[in-house]
């Protein structure tokens, strides 16, 4: 299936345009990170845990909109349905007291009105917890980044690809949590996995370029590199938008319907769409060509050496 028509598009001869855009945008994150910083959710900054039974059935939808009615705006929630049992968090600090717990408590009662709960436990989550659990969440992040990179290595034989790819992905994370940043977001464990999946897609799509990339290289050895990038760039571009202009959609429906729990989740998979279709096109395989570029010694071939993988025709 092809959206567009066959495109002929020199995406290598203007790769300092895009690279200039793409440091314009990387610019904008740092700034806005070293001088807004990052919103933390309760993940990550600690907290109070309440945990309440309903006598009746109760929809989690239904406490959450009590929740909010009594004041409290930053709470997350969870549900243990064959218990009837809630877990309500709260954004408090090491020095809440027990009153302040039980006006939060009450505040809820009378928000649901006949719904009637009995509380269970609470208690504190100190912000070594939450230490604990950003720290493993770089750590995730990282260790994907390296593994990616050891996987392109050793799939395309040069590790070259694989920093590229995992550039290309750098550059989508870190735009993405810019923007949480410049718009002053909550970021919490599930904009991790957000950042994981939009990683996910974006080497997937790279992936798919190199390896056009790599049969070309057999089929037209004595072509410039930068013609053989842009044919391989240009083959792939509608499958390219297609894969992509799918998630996006599904997600843009998720931004705008999915209510106030998956708000965050879907902005940030709705942009990391966007700048992910943008760097597996526009940063990824353009810098392997410049690596090439400058690395070639006067009488070395134009097109590298590539081994591996199926040839088909172009």
């Amino acid at each position: 299936m092809q959206i567009i028509g066959k495109t002929a598009i020199d995406f290598v001869g203007n790769r300092w345009k895009l690279f200039l855009f793409s440091g314009i945008l990387m610019g904008g994150s740092i700034v806005s990170l070293a001088t807004k910083g990052l919103i933390f959710g309760i993940d990550f900054t600690g907290g109070t845990v309440v945990q309440v039974t309903f006598e009746k059935p109760m929809a989690l939808g239904d406490l959450r909109k009590a929740v909010e009615e009594s004041g409290i705006s930053d709470a997350s929630l969870q549900s243990f349905p064959k218990t009837n049992t809630f877990s309500i968090r709260l954004k408090t600090g090491e020095d809440a007291s027990a009153v302040d717990i039980e006006r939060h408590v009450a505040g809820i009662r009378k928000a649901l009105g006949d719904s009637k709960f009995r509380v269970d436990s609470q208690e504190f989550v100190g912000p070594a917890v939450g230490k604990h659990l950003f720290r493993q969440a770089l750590w995730a992040i990282v260790l994907s980044l390296l593994g990616i990179i050891v996987y392109i290595a050793f799939r395309f034989e040069n590790p070259i690809w694989g920093v590229a790819g995992v550039i290309a992905i750098g550059h989508d994370v870190l735009a993405t949590v810019g923007l949480f940043s410049i718009t002053g977001s909550e970021v919490d464990l599930l904009i991790v996995s957000a950042l994981l999946t939009i990683a996910g897609y974006s080497i997937n799509d790279t992936i798919v370029i190199f390896d056009r990339m790599r049969e070309l290289m057999k089929l037209y050895r004595h072509d410039p590199l930068d013609t053989v990038i842009n044919r391989a760039v240009n083959e792939t571009l509608s499958r390219t938008i297609i894969t992509n202009g799918t998630v996006f959609t599904v997600v843009s429906i998720l931004f705008l319907f999915g209510g106030k729990v998956i708000h965050n989740f879907a902005m940030a998979m709705v942009f990391g769409a966007c700048v992910g279709t943008y760097s597996t096109i526009a940063i990824a395989s353009p810098m392997v060509f410049e690596w090439y570029n400058r690395t070639r010694r006067p009488g070395q071939a134009p097109v590298p050496v590539v081994r591996g993988g199926k040839v088909r025709k172009a």
